[in-house]
């Protein structure tokens, strides 16, 4: 199905990881031009991305710093035009389980610098744009986790910052945007369990992933495709033109209870 987005500059954050790579090739499967965030590491991101030419547009910045994030606004529209579409994707997992009783504030700090205030900044400067290009149907898709919805012990300051683009965050700008362009819509996806090489350690651990699939009624892992799918959907004005301030949770419907007994489930299968 043709999702419309052909020729729609669109700014994908965290470009060069597994769910964000994903992204950016769903897009250019769409014939949107894309401009591609990393963080550091443009070698690799070239290597990823090389075969779509100049369809993509690879710009690096440390999205922590406002300097750098309205410098990384201002070469997508130089390169692109202006940026119709923000995909916030950028984000980290500290894999250490740290409860807060022992958790650090500079370990706190540091994961919502990362996780939220980066997408803070980046929807600054969208909006920013939305306003001066006076842009028609503009959107923002914020990725946040299951996580933020329901959860995750030992990794509050993760979950503190998801929960903001799931809720708070997300209903105050869907509301904001649409006072800026009366078409602009904001949402946000939430994954589940992904297949990434964010969590190798966890799908190296057969248990581990037995466990998880006890909470999931599809008993399988997502994929990034699966998430992709969703983020070009609620980008899409043709297709989610009427969805605004919406989360779609991708996660297998897992909810956060055992609902299969462990010779129930298969971990090959997952």
């Amino acid at each position: 199905m043709d999702a419309g987005l052909a020729g729609k500059v669109v700014l994908v954050t965290g470009a060069s990881g597994g769910i964000g790579g994903t992204i950016v090739r769903h897009f250019a499967a769409e014939r949107a031009r894309v401009a591609a965030h990393y963080n550091s590491g443009r070698e690799r991101a070239e290597a990823a991305f090389k075969d779509l030419g100049s369809q993509v547009c690879l710009l690096g910045a440390d999205l922590r710093n406002e300097d750098a994030v309205e410098s990384l606004f201002a070469e997508a529209e130089k390169s692109l035009g202006p940026v119709e579409v923000l995909v916030a994707n950028a984000g980290w997992w500290p894999p250490d389980h740290v409860p807060v009783h022992k958790m650090s504030l500079q370990q706190w700090n540091n994961t919502l610098a990362v996780n939220l205030t980066s997408a803070f900044l980046c929807a600054r400067a969208f909006l920013r744009g939305v306003e001066r290009r006076r842009l028609a149907d503009p959107a923002i898709v914020f990725i946040s986790s299951t996580a933020g919805l329901i959860g995750e012990a030992g990794h509050a300051d993760y979950a503190a910052a998801k929960a903001a683009l799931a809720h708070g965050f997300l209903l105050t700008l869907k509301n904001e945007i649409a006072r800026l362009a009366p078409r602009g819509r904001v949402n946000t996806v939430a994954p589940g369990w992904t297949f990434t090489p964010l969590v190798d350690r966890f799908t190296a651990n057969p248990e581990g992933v037995r466990r998880t699939l006890q909470t999931i009624p599809l008993r399988k892992v997502g994929r990034p495709d699966d998430v992709a799918a969703a983020v070009v959907y609620l980008a899409s004005s043709k297709l989610a033109g009427h969805v605004s301030g919406q989360v779609l949770t991708v996660s297998g419907g897992m909810e956060g209870r055992v609902l299969y007994s462990p010779d129930e489930v298969d971990p090959a299968k997952a």
